[in-house]
C-alpha cells in the first residue's frame, strides 16, 4: 500500500506534467474560438453550404469535448486536494485518494500522448478489421480473441463502436470481423495496432494438449467523411447481396439484405450484413469501401508499397508486430518496441494502452 508521502509525491509530479500539458492545449484561446464558430451558426445562410456548416459544427463539438475534458481535470484535481487536506484532519484515508491520483495521471497521461496524434486523420474515427491466419481453427478462435480484448478496450476509453460485418469460423471464433469505432482520436490510437499478432498456447482443440502458434492481422483505416472526395465509378463496382449469417437476430437471417461491394480495379471488398435493411448495409459497405480506397491513395502517395494489400504479408511467422505467449511462461511482448506486460489477463481485457503509448512516442521520435 502506498505510504501517504508516496501519494502526496506521486501528486506533485502530475501536476508539473499538467502545467506543461495545459501550455499546448490552449484552454482559454479555445473557449473565445468556440463563442465565435456558435455566432456562425446563428447566421440565417448558415445551412446554405451544408459541407461548410458540418465542418464548423464538427469544430464545436471538437472544441467543447476538450474544455469539457479540461474542467473534469480541474475537478479531479479539486477533489483530490480536498482530500489531502481531510487526510491532514482524520477525516480521510491513502486508500481514498491513491485512486483519484492515478485516475488524474492516467488522464494527463492521455493529454501527452494526443499531443503525438498530429496526422491529418488522427482525431477521425477508425474502421477496425480481423481476419485469421495460419493456423486453422485455433487462428479463427484467436481472432474472436483479440475482437474481445478490441471491445474491452473500446468501453474502457469509452467509445462507441458498431459490428458491420461478423463472418463466424467453421467450428470456432471468426473468419472476419468489421468493426466501425467512434471516439476522439480512434484512428490515431488504433493505428498503432495494425499488423500481425502471434498467440502462442496449449490449444484448446487439441485432445494431446500440445502447444500450438496462431495468427491474426489487424486493419484498421480512417473512417472518411463527406469532405474528402474519392472518385468511385460505378461501373468497377460488382456488387452482390447474400443472406446475413451469425448475429443479428431474425430478421438478417430470412432476407438477402447482407451487400457486399467489390472494387474491380483494386480488388478491394467491403461487406456488411448487421444493418436492418439491404440499403442501410450497402451505405455502410460504401463507407468502408472509401476508406479504404483512401488509405490505398495515402500510401501510394508516400511511395511505402504499390497497394495496401501487399502490406500485409503473409500472417504467420516473421511478420507479427506483437507475440502473447500463455504458455509456458506469460508474457505479451511488442517487437517494434519491446514494451512487455507479464499479466496476459489483463491485456486480454483490454489493457493495451501501454503498448499503444510506446509505439506511439517511438514513431514520433523516428520522425
Amino acid at each position: 500500500m502506498d505510504t501517504i508521502e508516496q501519494v502526496k509525491d506521486s501528486f506533485s509530479n502530475v501536476l508539473i506534467k499538467t502545467k506543461e500539458v495545459e501550455k499546448y492545449l490552449f484552454i482559454s484561446e479555445k473557449k473565445i474560438e468556440l463563442k465565435e464558430l456558435r455566432k456562425l451558426t446563428l447566421v440565417p445562410d448558415f445551412w446554405n453550404n451544408q459541407n461548410e456548416a458540418t465542418k464548423i459544427n464538427r469544430k464545436i463539438s471538437d472544441i467543447e469535448f476538450e474544455i469539457k475534458r479540461w474542467q473534469e481535470i480541474n475537478e479531479l484535481k479539486d477533489d483530490i486536494e480536498l482530500h489531502l487536506m481531510m487526510y491532514e484532519e482524520g477525516e480521510s484515508k491513502v486508500e481514498n485518494i491513491a485512486p483519484l491520483i492515478e485516475k488524474f495521471t492516467e488522464i494527463i497521461d492521455d493529454l501527452e500522448t494526443e499531443k503525438l496524434l498530429s496526422g491529418k486523420y488522427d482525431k477521425s474515427n477508425a474502421i477496425l478489421i480481423i481476419h485469421p491466419g495460419a493456423g486453422g481453427t485455433e487462428s479463427y478462435d484467436w481472432a474472436e480473441m483479440l475482437f474481445r480484448m478490441y471491445t474491452r478496450w473500446f468501453d474502457k476509453r469509452g467509445y462507441k463502436y458498431s459490428v458491420v460485418n461478423f463472418q463466424p469460423g467453421d467450428e470456432a471464433g471468426i473468419k472476419e470481423v468489421v468493426i466501425e469505432v467512434t471516439g476522439q482520436f480512434a484512428y490515431g490510437y488504433l493505428s498503432a495496432e495494425i499488423g500481425v499478432h502471434r498467440l502462442v498456447r496449449i490449444s484448446p482443440f487439441d485432445s494431446n494438449s500440445r502447444r500450438h502458434t496462431s495468427f491474426a492481422s489487424v486493419f484498421v483505416y480512417p473512417e472518411i467523411d463527406d469532405e474528402i472526395e474519392i472518385i468511385i465509378d460505378q461501373s468497377d463496382l460488382r456488387i452482390d447481396t447474400y443472406r446475413a449469417s451469425g448475429a443479428g437476430g431474425q430478421h438478417v437471417n430470412k432476407t438477402d439484405s447482407a451487400v457486399r461491394i467489390t472494387h474491380n480495379p483494386t480488388g478491394i471488398v467491403a461487406s456488411c450484413q448487421n444493418q436492418r435493411s439491404q440499403h442501410q448495409n450497402k451505405e455502410v459497405a460504401m463507407k468502408i469501401l472509401k476508406s479504404r480506397l483512401y488509405q490505398l491513395k495515402v500510401d501510394e502517395e508516400k511511395e511505402k508499397q504499390a497497394k495496401l494489400e501487399d502490406e500485409k504479408k503473409d500472417i504467420a511467422w516473421g511478420s507479427q508486430i506483437r507475440s502473447y505467449v500463455f504458455q509456458p511462461y506469460t508474457m505479451v511482448k511488442d517487437k517494434r518496441t519491446n514494451h512487455e506486460d507479464g499479466n496476459v489477463q489483463a491485456v486480454m481485457d483490454g489493457k493495451i494502452d501501454g503498448f499503444i503509448k510506446a509505439f506511439l512516442r517511438l514513431k514520433q521520435k523516428n520522425k
